[in-house]
């Protein structure tokens, strides 16, 4: 019986370079970020990681933005354009440097076992619409605190939830494809995204005040 769910929970299977351990870096999240169980946005998330907390990166998906990290007791994947770490002195964001700082590659893999113990490759879909990345600097764009009647004139006026990968947090950019919604006497505009409301910057599209 213990073997059995040993099984069942050892269904998830990451596969990694040979001396990984060796290559994990420190890193430091740039903004408040989404901690996922995988490197998706379908996966459930395990937790936030709060903006400068230190965290371990040991390496990401090819062809990917999801890294893999240890942050605050928590182990999951997070998105590379939301990782700082230090390089020659200076802050550089995980994405925009992977080559240059060596970061390795690691291969996730979800055993299916509905098919027979079958292997599933998870890979990005290049048709996923994604949010757009947080200021490196995470300066330009400030958490508001919205009235209540703004939640209730949102609440009274559903509209349709949007898909977008990606973590829902204040700085991240709306794709300009997406209609975001006026709200009367309010500067701010609202969609809803994964099922989430948020409050966006008309101008710049960027997030100011997710809802959760």
């Amino acid at each position: 019986m213990s073997l059995k769910r040993n099984l069942l929970l050892a269904s998830f299977v990451l596969l990694g370079s040979a001396g990984l351990a060796e290559a994990e870096m420190a890193a430091t999240t740039a903004t408040d970020i989404e901690v996922r169980s995988g490197p998706g946005a379908e996966f459930p998330t395990v937790g936030i990681a709060t903006r400068g907390s230190e965290a371990t990166l040991d390496g990401c998906v090819e062809g990917s933005r999801w890294c893999r990290v240890d942050v605050n007791g928590m182990r999951g994947w997070v998105y590379a354009q939301y990782l700082s770490v230090e390089q020659n002195g200076a802050s550089v964001v995980v994405q925009d440097h992977r080559d240059d700082l060596g970061i390795p590659t690691i291969t996730y893999e979800q055993t299916d076992p509905v098919q027979t113990g079958s292997v599933r490759r998870v890979q990005p879909s290049s048709n996923d619409q994604l949010l757009g990345p947080v200021d490196e600097n995470g300066t330009d764009v400030v958490a508001v605190t919205p009235p209540e009647e703004v939640r209730t004139y949102i609440d009274d006026n559903p509209v349709d939830t949007v898909r977008l990968n990606g973590d829902l947090v204040v700085g991240a950019t709306v794709p300009q494809s997406v209609e975001v919604h006026r709200i009367p006497d309010y500067q701010y505009s609202y969609v809803e995204v994964n099922h989430q409301p948020v409050l966006v910057d008309p101008g710049t599209r960027r997030i100011v005040y997710v809802y959760r």
